[in-house]
Formats: structure tokens, sequence, C-alpha cells
């Protein structure tokens, strides 16, 4: 069951595993509210797990530019 990290706001991939046993614990998704794991966590037609987070670029960009928060889509 292979999962991927993606970022929320440029779509790059942040990374992967290919882990055939996994729990939420180790994936760290088990500390979510209801609420973040439905925006955040999403189980694809073919078993793979998607999970959107923030990569390091664009963690950078909204500290300096706090104004961008506003936007779903960041291009950098």
């Amino acid at each position: 069951m292979p999962i991927h990290y993606i970022c929320r706001h440029c779509r790059t991939t942040v990374g992967s595993l290919n882990q055939s046993v996994i729990s939420a614990k180790q994936l760290g998704i088990h500390a979510l509210t209801d609420q973040e794991r439905t925006d955040m966590v999403h189980y694809d037609q073919d078993g793979s797990i998607t999970i959107t987070t923030i990569c390091e670029d664009c963690q950078e960009l909204l500290e300096r530019n706090p104004e961008f928060h506003q936007y779903d889509y960041l291009i950098h």
C-alpha cells in the first residue's frame, strides 16, 4: 500500500512510503482531529493513501509572507 505525501499548496511530492502494514500512529495521523483527517488523508481507488502536508519551501514562504495563507495554491 503506497502512501504519498503531497504539498497542499504547490502539489510537490514530499515523499512516499511503500509499506504493506503501517499504523495510523506510525504515520502520525492518530493525532489529527476528525476534520483534519478528512481534509488531509485521502484513500485512492487503487488502495494507495495520499496525505496532504506542507513542504519546506511553502512553509518558509508562508512564514515570510503570512498574507499568502489566503491562497490554496502557491507557485514558487
